[in-house]
């Protein structure tokens, strides 16, 4: 939807979904939209956590960002967080049996660890893996990306400076005639991220 002609844009009918969900017309950066009908003060883009689940929060959050950008500036767009991995380790002592999620490798390691100074032997450690928010169990699902009290939801707020620079980036990113400066911009900046595959 990033180069779609504004007026073109319900012709998607996900979009279209999206907006009659929201409650509030497709508008640009510099408009003045009426929010009053605007259902919901969060809106949570949730996705698997894996590298696909990335590159959809993306895509949406480009849809929020060109045609949605007042949802932006005023802090109603969130990215949930959902885990990577479900670590399981046993009773130990006066502790009882514990379940913990880890959002990457990185909490993986730190929960293994901080249970290896409690005692818990590596191998009596079980780790999952989730391939995506379908395999959680509704009580997994709820604890982990949908309770208020124990997910994790990261805020997406912009100033106005914020939002010209990032539609700039977006442009360079998604734009059809942006083609060289994106390669040259994944030259010079490719070496930032670690790849997923």
């Amino acid at each position: 939807s990033w180069e779609t002609d504004p007026n073109a844009l319900y012709a998607n009918k996900e979009i279209h979904d999206i907006a009659v969900a929201l409650g509030v017309e497709r508008h640009r950066l510099g408009d003045h939209p009426d929010l009053s009908g605007l259902r919901y003060h969060k809106v949570v883009i949730m996705t698997d956590a894996d590298v696909d689940g990335a590159h959809i929060s993306t895509l949406l959050l480009t849809l929020f960002f060109r045609h949605f950008p007042k949802l932006v500036e005023q802090g109603h767009i969130h990215v949930a967080q959902p885990p990577l991995y479900r670590v399981d380790a046993p009773a130990k002592g006066k502790k009882p049996a514990r379940r913990q999620y880890a959002l990457d490798d990185g909490e993986l390691v730190a929960i293994k660890d901080r249970l290896a100074l409690d005692g818990i032997k590596p191998e009596a450690i079980e780790v999952g893996r989730f391939k995506g928010l379908g395999e959680m169990n509704p009580s997994q699902l709820r604890e982990t990306a949908m309770d208020p009290a124990t997910r994790r939801v990261l805020p997406v707020r912009a100033t106005a400076d914020e939002m010209h620079a990032a539609l700039k980036l977006f442009d360079m990113l998604m734009g059809k005639s942006a083609a060289a400066d994106r390669r040259d911009w994944m030259e010079a900046k490719g070496n930032l991220v670690e790849a997923d595959v």
